[in-house]
């Protein structure tokens, strides 16, 4: 009896503990898909995207949802004082959170849509040291509001040509260098995502300076709010921006991981050359930089359109690898022009060999053409 006993009890053990493990693994699949299923506006869990292309996986989380009124008290009722700057998604605004935290918030009166809240969630999951991130958005009254982490020192292009009241700083080009490879950086992510995100609107405006002047992409995935017009800019706007669009968008308005390239290699002339690529290279040429570049022979035929504001610290040798990027990014076919990802690394060799060879400069150091030199040859 106590052996047949020993059997049921064993029996009866086993029997229990089967039907736990069965019990775990129903209520394991059932709480997954109830997170899963939780895509609502106000839901508290999002579904994540598992790519198939080889990038980088994307985990959407839940982007903040803003209450109109603590926008409206964040900019003292968008008051004309906080306006910083009109762009092509609206009015942007510089506001102040009750948790002390500084915001920008771009503001456009559009009746409220499911896919602007989508795309707000996909935005806002993309975290990189090189993109202003989007920090939530706000559908209310009419309006569409997106509200980003706020980079104090603005745009690249207010240091190289913005208003007079904008501190244009004395910007050696090492630290062009860094900032070129910081967008770059910031791009390549963009590029890596899965699914893969093209910027479309690449432009030296949209690439911003935090106190450190750590450059940061901004506007990622903006046009995809807008759709193929431009609605909110102004004319004048558009006119400046087409000096970045490459040939095959102007045309057939095709955007590509190629497009987005070409935009940069536009970035990277108006950062060297300190000016508007759209505008005259010389007071008696009608040639823009753009044109100037592309019928590049040799280094003598951009030389002169290099900043004088950056003085003589950098060496022929670094500026000449830095206008041939220049060059290939700019290409007409795009075919011909290099990926971000090789971008990256051109612009890291650069930057790693200008700074070895203009930073302490002693016994040993080899014999470099500094840019004094050089434009005291040209002369």
């Amino acid at each position: 009896m106590s052996r047949q006993l020993v059997v049921i009890v064993g029996f009866a053990a086993g029997a229990v503990a089967f039907l736990i493990i069965v019990g775990l693994l129903i209520w394991f699949c059932c709480f997954h898909s109830r997170r899963a299923s939780r895509t609502s506006e106000t839901g508290s869990s999002e579904p994540s995207y598992q790519g198939k292309s080889g990038g980088i996986e994307m985990s959407f989380r839940e982007a903040r949802r803003f209450d109109w009124q603590e926008l409206c008290a964040a900019t003292k009722n968008f008051s004309e004082q906080g306006l910083i700057g009109v762009g092509k998604f609206g009015e942007v605004y510089k506001g102040l959170l009750t948790d002390g935290v500084l915001v920008a918030i771009k503001k456009r009166s559009v009746a409220p849509t499911q896919e602007f809240v989508e795309e707000v969630r996909y935005l806002s999951s993309i975290q990189h040291r090189n993109i202003v991130t989007l920090l939530g958005y706000c559908q209310d009254n009419h309006q569409q509001i997106l509200v980003y982490e706020y980079i104090p020192l603005g745009s690249v292009s207010s240091h190289l040509y913005g208003a007079a009241h904008v501190s244009r700083e004395k910007l050696e080009f090492k630290h062009r260098l860094s900032i070129a490879l910081g967008a770059a950086k910031g791009l390549a992510h963009l590029h890596s995502l899965s699914p893969r995100l093209l910027h479309k609107d690449f432009k030296t405006s949209n690439v911003l300076v935090d106190e450190n002047f750590v450059a940061k992409v901004a506007d990622a995935g903006i046009r995809n709010f807008l759709g193929r017009s431009d609605a909110a800019g102004t004319s004048s706007q558009v006119d400046a921006d087409e000096i970045f669009l490459a040939p095959e968008v102007k045309e057939f308005r095709q955007f590509s991981e190629k497009s987005d390239v070409y935009s940069f290699g536009v970035f990277l002339l108006e950062l060297v050359c300190g000016q508007e690529a759209r505008e005259s290279y010389s007071p008696d040429s009608n040639q823009t930089l753009v044109e100037r570049v592309l019928n590049y022979h040799d280094f003598s035929t951009v030389s002169t359109m290099v900043d004088p504001r950056m003085g003589n610290k950098f060496t022929v040798e670094g500026m000449e690898e830095f206008v041939q990027l220049i060059v290939r990014c700019i290409d007409p076919s795009s075919e011909l022009r290099p990926g971000i990802s090789y971008v990256v690394t051109e612009l890291d060799q650069i930057l790693e060999k200008e700074m070895n060879l203009t930073t302490g400069m002693g016994e040993g150091t080899p014999t470099v053409t500094l840019g004094s030199q050089l434009f005291r040859a040209l002369k």
